[in-house]
């Protein structure tokens, strides 16, 4: 089986509970998983910023579960926000589904190429053997 991803916290960076400055990933499969927006099955925008936060997690949460892994093989999120969103907002929003899990995490500020979503996750994740 494949080991989880290992956090990498230099002591001479800042520690922060909320992510980790690196992970290493074992050798193995490797998923990457394109960005999740706060879509429902159908394809409808869920309204708002907790919600859609929501909804992208559980989206790729799937992806995760449909190829053989879960969030505590995910090395890497890229989190893209709508401009102006609020970054310290779209991380609460993130609590309730991810909780505090700590992995590497980069997030930008964009302009979404679908009208109305105001998040975009992204993942890497190790993906177990067997």
């Amino acid at each position: 089986m494949t080991a989880r991803p290992t956090p990498v916290d230099p002591p001479q960076l800042h520690f922060n509970p909320a992510f980790t400055q690196g992970m290493i990933i074992p050798a193995g499969p490797t998923l990457y998983v394109g960005g999740q927006n706060g879509v429902d099955g159908t394809g409808a925008l869920l309204d708002g910023l907790e919600a859609q936060t929501e909804q992208a997690l559980r989206n790729l949460l799937t992806v995760l579960a449909e190829a053989g892994t879960g969030p505590d093989h995910v090395a890497k999120l890229t989190i893209y926000l709508a401009t102006g969103v609020d970054p310290g907002a779209a991380y609460a929003a993130t609590r309730a589904v991810w909780g505090d899990r700590r992995t590497a995490v980069t997030v930008l500020a964009v302009t979404p190429a679908r009208p109305g979503a105001l998040v975009e996750i992204e993942a890497i994740a190790a993906v177990p053997a067997g």
